[in-house]
């Protein structure tokens, strides 16, 4: 079993969204599916079918998540020293080259991942071209919508 490199914030989403699944939605689902058997036939029963699906599905996600966590390789780059060196963890601030505009970057797991809150998946195109490169740097990345330029001008360990 591989390790799965996690930062702190995103072990303690994955904690709440686990403490949520138990807690809350588990019962929810329960009492769901013991109303539906209460309406008779369960072969011909569509709510009951359906509160089982969504059982069998926050069951396999609570599964999932206490395996990541069981594999969490906690990485807190505020301990680390900030040579201007991209690395997991870090936040990352580009000029993107072909159009001037500026973007910022936190590289993060697989569960942290978040496009719309500028999270991205350190295995993920961007994520991979960025790994190890310096302040400065001059980048070409090869993205499934074409090829990107961008220019590296500051990195955080926040």
């Amino acid at each position: 079993m591989d390790k799965e490199p996690i930062t702190i914030s995103g072990l303690e989403k994955l904690k709440k969204e686990l403490e949520e699944l138990k807690n809350v939605q588990r019962p929810k689902i329960v009492t769901a599916i013991a109303e539906a058997r209460s309406h008779g036939d369960l072969k011909e029963n569509a709510e009951y079918h359906a509160a089982k699906e969504q059982q069998s599905l926050l069951e396999s996600r609570v599964l999932e998540i206490n395996d990541t966590i069981a594999r969490a390789n906690v990485i807190d780059v505020t301990k680390i020293e900030n040579d201007g060196k991209v690395v997991f963890g870090s936040s990352v601030f580009l000029k993107n080259l072909d159009s001037s505009q500026k973007l910022n970057y936190k590289i993060v797991g697989k569960d942290e991942a978040d496009i719309k809150n500028n999270l991205i998946y350190f295995k993920s195109p961007v994520g991979k071209g960025l790994i190890g490169k310096n302040v400065g740097d001059m980048v070409t990345i090869n993205t499934p919508s074409g090829e990107k330029n961008y220019e590296i001008l500051k990195v955080e360990y926040i």
